[in-house]
């Protein structure tokens, strides 16, 4: 299995557990853009997670966007960072950090970053996207032919705020994307659930249920093994994800949160 940060992965779909797991596809249904008008976020915004197996916290992952420029190009900047806190801190060191440039007007990615530190391991690499010639140029690999409308992980997560959670999903419908991974085509499949009202420390939040669509007895024994909660409002923030592996479950939680775009209309008191 590739070496994989459980923090911030766990609020990105279990996104690196998967890539090591799921059996590659070639293709992957991808929506034109854009698909609406919708702005689930903007510049400003931090959401703040804590990682728990049992009553222990064992990480910490923040999420946040900032306004930028690259290329004479107005973008959203978003970061993702995954630390251990802790006795996970020092058993295992993790300093992981991912941020993708998306274009504000297109909700395409310009440039995606992913540093790694885990232990003594270390990865770090920069791809660029050129949407003329639906290439993709990696500073480890260099160019790689792609289908139109790729996207990296971080920027297929904030597409889906904006375009796919919404009340148009069906229960049992599957979102799909194809993401640039690892220097891989990875496609990237959740499955609406239903919505679903869960106790929190800012109270009852009304939220969207996702799980991700791998192969039985692989990365899962089953779909239920990992679920994610999305807010049910405007925002569309991740509000928990709980996922069970052979060593235990682990929990992870929205802690704190600001500069949301809209009303944190979800909670019901």
């Amino acid at each position: 299995m590739k070496r994989a940060t459980i923090f911030l992965f766990c609020v990105l779909f279990s996104v690196n557990i998967l890539a090591s797991q799921e059996e590659k596809k070639d293709t992957v249904f991808i929506p034109p853009y854009p698909l609406t008008t919708h702005a689930a976020y903007q510049g400003g915004e931090q959401l703040v997670f804590s990682l728990n197996y049992g009553f222990v916290t064992g990480g910490k992952a923040t999420l946040s966007v900032n306004d930028s420029v690259i290329n004479n190009i107005a973008t959203h900047h978003i970061v993702g960072k995954g630390v251990t806190v802790g006795v996970a801190d020092v058993l295992y060191k993790i300093r992981d950090r991912y941020e993708s440039f998306i274009d504000i007007k297109t909700n395409e990615p310009i440039k995606a970053i992913r540093s790694i530190r885990e232990g003594r391991y270390r990865y770090y690499n920069e791809v660029e996207y050129n949407r003329d010639s639906s290439q993709v140029i990696s500073k480890k690999s260099g160019v790689h032919k792609v289908q139109e409308g790729i996207l990296d992980i971080l920027s297929a997560f904030y597409f889906a705020r904006n375009h796919k959670f919404n009340e148009e999903l069906e229960v049992g419908e599957v979102i799909e994307f194809m993401t640039y991974f690892s220097d891989e085509n990875f496609p990237l499949r959740i499955r609406y659930r239903g919505t679903e009202v869960i106790k929190t420390n800012f109270g009852k939040i009304e939220c969207y249920k996702f799980s991700p669509v791998t192969e039985v007895g692989r990365a899962f024994k089953t779909e239920d093994d990992m679920q994610v909660w999305i807010s049910r409002d405007s925002n569309r923030i991740p509000v928990r994800v709980r996922f069970d592996l052979a060593v235990g479950s682990f929990t992870c939680n929205l802690e704190s949160f600001k500069g949301l775009k809209h009303p944190f209309s979800s909670v019901r008191h």
